[in-house]
């Protein structure tokens, strides 16, 4: 097969990677791929380095005439059968420039929430007519876009973003830069704030947490608006704002456990991925993806979404039993969310597109 992909590579490596090597991975199975992208970014020449074509380019826009053109002209004289976008300004571009071409248009759905039949922007992007599947990143997203869709001629597929756990063995952040004793227990929640994300949430829960050595570490941007539930709060000697941070790996390897307490509008949590990949275990909620990556008392612990008290009792019990955990996290990650299963199962579905 021949496969066009229309992404962004600019952003922090960990990030990128599992798209990437997906590529090259599909590349190795014997398959003709060629990315439309930065190519400035630094995945675009490692996978310029695994033998795929890069083509420097990103629209500017969601309707963006340059991008339309030369993916049209690429579809043609390259004669491919699959044009794979991967956001909300690549799938506009790529379903428009498909037009008259024979590629098959896929279009990939990373969150819950947001797309609906009546604004007139959903039909740009995955209700486009031209869309032939939509690849979704777990059964949660699977669900919520299978009631957005009109035609049952659209795949609509769940393949999980494939990851290699050695991607994400890294040092540990050393404790003693946060005042923080070996012998303390640290839990991690690693967000860029706004509503959904539970802080709130969370912050409740920790209220009544008794444990004299237990502290929570508080990584992102936007946790200002909850600053005075953080002075208020009889944790607030244990809770620490970090702000910003480009090791967020290295704070997960530190951690003994994380918490994503998150209300709505999740896909598969990246964090979560990274964290159990490393070894240290995941609270999440029940909202999103991310009962799909927890199974619950094996490899972490599942909770109600926007439920405190439910949240406080998982981080009591996860206090005392993380260590067990963290192997069942590794090993979860590396059996069910790998990268040589997703690749796999991307070239399946595009072969079902093909005439």
């Amino acid at each position: 097969m021949k496969i066009l992909v229309l992404s962004s590579y600019i952003g922090p490596r960990n990030t990128v990677r599992p798209e990437a090597e997906l590529f090259i991975a599909i590349s190795k199975l014997g398959h003709e791929v060629t990315i439309m992208t930065q190519a400035e970014a630094s995945y675009a020449k490692t996978c310029e380095q695994a033998g795929i074509k890069i083509i420097d380019n990103y629209p500017s826009k969601k309707i963006c005439l340059r991008t339309i053109k030369l993916v049209h002209n690429e579809l043609i004289s390259g004669d491919y059968d699959i044009c794979y976008a991967f956001d909300s300004k690549t799938i506009p571009n790529a379903a428009f420039g498909s037009i008259g071409t024979r590629a098959k248009v896929v279009s990939y759905r990373g969150t819950t929430g947001g797309l609906y039949r009546h604004d007139p922007s959903a039909y740009l992007t995955h209700l486009h007519p031209k869309i032939s599947a939509i690849v979704c990143n777990s059964n949660a997203v699977q669900e919520d876009v299978q009631r957005r869709v009109w035609s049952k001629d659209v795949r609509v597929e769940r393949i999980y973003k494939g990851h290699k756990v050695e991607w994400y063995q890294t040092e540990a952040a050393l404790r003693s830069e946060f005042n923080l004793e070996e012998s303390d227990i640290v839990a991690i929640c690693a967000c860029n704030v706004r509503p959904s994300k539970g802080i709130s949430v969370l912050l409740k829960a920790l209220n009544t947490i008794q444990h004299d050595n237990f502290h929570m570490l508080l990584v992102g941007n936007g946790y200002e608006v909850h600053k005075d539930e953080i002075e208020s709060s009889p944790m607030k000697e244990h809770i620490h704002l970090l702000g910003h941070r480009t090791d967020v790996p290295k704070l997960m390897k530190m951690a003994d456990f994380q918490v994503q307490p998150s209300v709505s509008g999740e896909g598969l949590p990246r964090a979560v991925i990274e964290a159990m990949a490393g070894g240290t275990p995941s609270i999440v909620t029940t909202t999103g993806g991310g009962p799909e990556l927890v199974e619950n008392r094996i490899s972490g612990y599942v909770v109600e979404a926007g439920n405190s008290e439910e949240l406080r009792n998982a981080i009591g019990s996860m206090i005392k039993n993380f260590k067990a955990m963290g192997g069942s996290a590794k090993v979860r990650i590396d059996e069910h969310f790998n990268l040589k299963d997703s690749a796999t199962q991307h070239i399946e579905l595009f072969l079902r597109l093909l005439p």
